[in-house]
């Protein structure tokens, strides 16, 4: 058996949240610290908010994530407050400096109709003049294309066994890509198949449905240490304001 809570640890082991060693976690990490009040739009396990407290914050912090068993690891901190939900599901009114979406939690956005009742959500949560911070794959890297069994990955789990972690693209329709995860043991014995969807919008696909919405852009970055978006850019990070 392989658990939705042993994902959630999983995962943890291989996504760690660390601004010391990845420049994406450094950005969000400066503007978490720099806003009185944040709300991480799927937050997951609360990494980055757990750090944040461990480093100071004193402000108020929450965050909201539809997976109860990632929720659960982040609720290892009873000094933020948690929250099940999607993002369309934020019913908080103006009441965040800052809301974030890190690792790429806004690709899961996939359907228009979800995409638009996210941000409005999103935009009604934050004060006036408040900031969306939020990290999207450039879909010019076409990252999907190493998303094969070739490139699967072996990693320790906090019992110490050894599992392997495949991906497989099964579809690639416009904008979409719909893949699959398979964690297998060391024996090559599967313990479990998970299957998502992300959303690879481009620059101006992506500033359409904000300024729809009711954002501005108040800067974009094609990297974690402030360089423009090129045409070899891998990422699109992205600071909006409720206008």
């Amino acid at each position: 058996m392989f658990s939705d809570a042993d994902a959630a640890a999983l995962y943890d082991l291989q996504n760690p949240w660390d601004p010391a060693r990845f420049s994406s976690d450094a950005f969000f990490d400066r503007l978490v610290m720099a806003a009185e009040s944040v709300l991480d739009v799927g937050c997951g396990t609360g990494s980055m908010l757990h750090l944040a407290r461990e480093s100071g914050h004193t402000g108020r912090l929450a965050g909201i994530d539809p997976d109860r068993a990632a929720l659960e690891r982040a609720r290892r901190r009873t000094d933020v407050e948690w929250v099940a939900g999607t993002a369309a599901d934020i019913a908080w009114d103006g009441e965040f400096d800052l809301a974030t979406m890190a690792n790429n939690a806004f690709q899961c956005l996939v359907g228009d109709d979800e995409l638009r009742a996210s941000l409005a959500a999103i935009r009604s949560s934050l004060s006036d003049g408040g900031r969306f911070a939020f990290e999207t794959r450039h879909p010019q890297a076409r990252a999907w294309e190493a998303w094969n069994p070739d490139n699967a990955s072996d990693v320790v789990d906090g019992t110490g066994r050894t599992l392997r972690v495949a991906h497989r693209v099964e579809s690639v329709d416009g904008d979409v890509v719909t893949f699959t995860e398979t964690t297998a043991d060391a024996g090559g014995s599967v313990l479990r198949v998970d299957r998502a969807s992300l959303r690879f919008l481009d620059v101006p696909a992506l500033n359409g449905f904000l300024s729809e919405a009711g954002f501005t852009i108040d800067a974009q970055y094609g990297d974690g240490e402030g360089g423009p978006v090129t045409g070899t850019s891998r990422v699109i990070l992205t600071i909006a304001r409720r206008a």
